[in-house]
């Protein structure tokens, strides 16, 4: 059920705002890298994790919740498998368009669950690859 990549081009180009749950404020970690990647793309990119509410990760205030960074586009999700499905659920009562499960989050239960509330899923991927593997161009922000 993973979008074809003609759907993943669109979903890229046409998203503006991505929260990213579980961001890390630590350089070496994916989360980091991957919000760094999409503030560089112009995308209006949030980090929401609870336990750095307050604090900036490169330069954007760190919200404590979903709720805080709505209305949003697409949420990106780097929780543990057996977290996400709280978060999609989120992302889908927040009316969210598209939930993005990074590598290795898989939750087939919450991706059915957000399909069938209309969301775009992509799963047990990462955007700065897809878009990579996509070829796609600059943006310029929104």
């Amino acid at each position: 059920m993973e979008p074809a990549d003609a759907a993943i081009r669109a979903l890229l180009l046409a998203t503006r705002r991505i929260a990213v749950v579980g961001a890390s404020d630590r350089p070496d970690r994916a989360s980091h890298g991957v919000l760094g990647f999409l503030l560089d793309r112009g995308y209006d990119a949030v980090p929401v994790n609870p336990v750095l509410a307050g604090r900036a990760i490169l330069g954007r205030p760190v919200l404590a919740s979903l709720d805080q960074a709505a209305p949003l586009d697409m949420v990106d999700v780097f929780r543990r498998s057996a977290e996400a499905g709280a978060v999609v659920d989120d992302a889908v009562r927040l009316g969210a368009r598209a939930v993005w499960l990074q590598l290795g989050v898989v939750d087939e239960a919450a991706a059915a669950r957000a399909r069938a509330a209309g969301l775009v899923v992509v799963m047990d991927r990462c955007p700065a690859i897809e878009w990579r593997r996509l070829g796609l161009p600059p943006r310029i922000p929104f």
